[in-house]
């Protein structure tokens, strides 16, 4: 099992930001796919961002320009700074890796074998 920790959710007003965090323990955050995804109540998870290669990133359609997916390899952590958000991305986002790199396949939950608990993000109009 590989230990993902999310950080950095919470509340916010439409229209503001945050940037979630997910530490990494034995296994590098740039060897294979890291992604975050996301499950809003009574609704299945979907993938948000991931890197699909080395420095290849998927982005889903509804989050592109507002979310950029990065991470710090010497922190072993992968970042999402979510801006202008909105009611409807209120969820909870979960970190995922998975054993390699997954090109064209960065937001499919079946690349993925190791996931944090997740951090709840909440939207308020």
């Amino acid at each position: 099992q590989v230990p993902l920790v999310e950080s950095g959710g919470g509340s916010v007003q439409a229209g503001g930001s945050l940037t979630l965090s997910c530490i990494v323990s034995g296994y590098s955050v740039s060897g294979s796919c890291m992604g975050w995804f996301r499950q809003a109540p009574g609704k299945e998870r979907e993938g948000v961002a991931g890197f699909e290669m080395l420095h290849t990133i998927k982005y889903a359609e509804s989050v592109k320009v507002r979310f950029t997916l990065s991470r710090a390899s010497a922190k072993n952590t992968l970042y999402l700074q979510l801006t202008d958000v909105k009611p409807e991305q209120t969820a909870m986002y979960s970190c995922a890796g998975g054993r390699g790199w997954c090109p064209g396949s960065g937001l499919s939950e079946n690349q993925y074998h190791y996931w944090g608990q997740g951090t709840q993000v909440t939207v308020s109009s």
